[in-house]
C-alpha cells in the first residue's frame, strides 16, 4: 500500500469519525460537541429546518428535550475523496421515545441517510453542508416498549453518561 492508499484510508476514518461524534453528541444531549462537527459556516437541511449549524444546534437543543432519548445507529457509509472534500453518504437508523409512551410523537424509530459535504481546513475534516434525508417513519406502540430488566449502568443525557468516562 503506498502513501497516497494510506491517506486516504486515515481521511475516510475521519470523516466516518465526525459522523459517529455528531451521534454521540446528538444523543448525549452534547450540543458542544454536535457544534464542533460543522465547519463555522456550515449548513444542515433536516425535515423541518435549513439553515446555518448555529441555528441547527439552537432547533435540537429544544427539540430535543421533548424525548426520554434518542439513539442513532449507523450502517453503510461511502466516502469519496476529492483533495480536501469529501462526499459522504451515511445510512442509519434513529429510535426516539418519551412519555407518554404511546404518543407517537415522541415514540419512533426513523431511518434516514445524512448525504454531506465535507472540507478539511486547517488539516481537519467537519461537515460543510449536510443533507438529512428521511427515508421512513414508524411509531412504536405503548405495548411494545419494555421496563429495564434489572439493575444496571444507566444512560445519562449529558457528559456523565458513562461514555465520557475516562
Amino acid at each position: 500500500m503506498d502513501e497516497d492508499q494510506v491517506q486516504s484510508l486515515l481521511d475516510k476514518q475521519a470523516v466516518l469519525e465526525v459522523v459517529l461524534r455528531y451521534c454521540r453528541g446528538v444523543d448525549r444531549l452534547d450540543l458542544a460537541l454536535v457544534r464542533s462537527c460543522y465547519h463555522s459556516d456550515g449548513v444542515d437541511h433536516h425535515t423541518g429546518f435549513t439553515g446555518s449549524a448555529d441555528d441547527y444546534v439552537a432547533w435540537i437543543d429544544v427539540g430535543l428535550r421533548r424525548f426520554a432519548g434518542t439513539m442513532h445507529l449507523i450502517g453503510n457509509h461511502l466516502c469519496e475523496l476529492e483533495g480536501d472534500t469529501a462526499h459522504a453518504e451515511t445510512y442509519g437508523t434513529a429510535h426516539h421515545w418519551g412519555e407518554p409512551l404511546g404518543d407517537p410523537a415522541r415514540n419512533f424509530t426513523s431511518a434516514f441517510r445524512y448525504v454531506d459535504r465535507f472540507e478539511r481546513r486547517a488539516g481537519e475534516w467537519r461537515i460543510a453542508e449536510r443533507f438529512a434525508i428521511r427515508e421512513w417513519t414508524r411509531a412504536v406502540p405503548a405495548d411494545l416498549v419494555r421496563a429495564k430488566e434489572g439493575e444496571g449502568p444507566v444512560a445519562r443525557r449529558d457528559r456523565s453518561d458513562p461514555a465520557y468516562r475516562r
